[in-house]
């Protein structure tokens, strides 16, 4: 690549998101940033953005774009993000957005990858998902590993988490709507957006967003 690739992707939960992302920063050699983690890690390495990060969750509560951008700011600013970065998870809402435009100047974001899935599909795809809560890999209910409750690669318990329930799905994904959804339109306006078939296989999902990069010259 002859310039930084700041991609962000967005899609409801159970989109395949992490799963893309993983893929494409193995094929192009970028992070991939996960607000999730950050935020876990942060807390888990106890430094002064994850402590007041970990005050916020102990209170219930959840926290504010301020906070996850500052954190974002800390990842980018490391060495392996200098050629660009997969964002997964930011942004999520209007003001991340800005907030991540001011970050980046006038580099900003190169594109903006929606993974349309069709609501029915992710909700069956999250229902079925359990994860190993040592290494963080992802099984359905039917793979030995889920079956069993230990994770063949690391050893670790395989659980279904608490907002995978049914009736965690549809507060998420209404959080969606409400909250990220506008941001469809953000990006459109500026010319970023581009539309992907999550409702294709793995690689074939990877290919079309590798496509779309191509053809605009990202690559």
């Amino acid at each position: 690549m002859s310039q930084r690739l700041v991609l962000v992707v967005l899609g409801k939960q159970g989109a395949g998101k992490g799963t893309q992302c993983a893929l494409l920063s193995e094929r192009y050699g970028i992070p991939h940033v996960s607000t999730g983690d950050i935020l876990r890690a942060a807390v888990k390495a106890g430094t002064p953005v994850g402590l007041e990060v970990k005050e916020v969750l102990d209170r219930g509560e959840l926290v504010s774009d301020d906070l996850i951008m500052r954190l974002i700011e800390e990842r980018l600013e490391q060495a392996d993000a200098t050629g660009g970065a997969l964002l997964d998870g930011c942004t999520r809402t209007i003001g991340q957005a800005e907030a991540l435009e001011n970050l980046l100047g006038p580099e900003g974001v190169s594109l903006v990858v929606n993974i349309e899935v069709p609501t029915e599909l992710v909700t069956e795809r999250l229902s079925s998902r359990r994860v190993c809560q040592e290494c963080g890999s992802i099984y359905t209910d039917t793979d030995v590993s889920a079956v069993s409750g230990t994770c063949e690669k690391c050893g670790g318990d395989v659980v279904q988490r608490a907002d995978d329930t049914p009736e965690a799905i549809a507060t998420r994904l209404a959080a969606y709507e409400r909250d990220t959804r506008p941001l469809l339109d953000f990006y459109a306006e500026r010319g970023l957006l581009v539309e992907i078939d999550g409702n294709q296989d793995v690689a074939a999902v990877s290919n079309s967003i590798h496509e779309v990069l191509v053809g605009r010259g990202l690559l």
